[in-house]
């Protein structure tokens, strides 16, 4: 008679019940710490340092889900409209966007500003939702996307 294979898990367990404990227990240790952290009103130190506002610029974003975009001056000028592989970064920051605006139930054609500081860093801002992002957390090169269109 030819011998079978078992399917199931083997008698010994997948994972030893220490490492299960192990692993809550930290998970527990650090929800304690951040706790700690909220409840006595230590100040946020993670947040980017501030600076003073070297370029300011008032913005209209429109995407597509192909990734092309075209961004509008104040005045509904054309500054730039880039192609899918040109405006993926650009794009994606107007569906986060659209989203924002549609859980706030604002008008999602809305202006954004876009600021870049004296110390390199660059934010942008939707003022009908108070949504905003340091864009030097998403990498150089998609900082230099929103650099371009600064350049007056």
């Amino acid at each position: 008679m030819a011998e079978s294979t078992r399917i199931h898990a083997p008698d010994k367990e997948l994972v030893p019940r220490a490492m299960v404990r192990l692993m809550f227990g930290l998970v527990m240790l650090c929800l304690l710490m951040v706790s700690a952290h909220v409840w006595t009103g230590q100040p946020v130190v993670s947040a980017p340092p501030d600076s003073a506002i070297k370029v300011e610029k008032t913005l209209f974003l429109q995407g597509e889900m192909s990734g092309a975009a075209r961004v509008l001056d104040a005045n509904g000028s054309v500054i730039a409209d880039l192609s899918p592989e040109q405006g993926g970064f650009l794009s994606g920051v107007w569906r986060v966007l659209q989203r924002e605006r549609t859980k706030a139930r604002t008008a999602l054609d809305g202006p954004v500003i876009v600021q870049a500081f004296d110390n390199g860093r660059m934010a942008i801002t939707d003022p009908s939702t108070g949504w905003s992002a340091d864009l030097m957390g998403f990498g150089q090169d998609n900082a230099a996307a929103f650099a371009k269109l600064l350049i007056d």
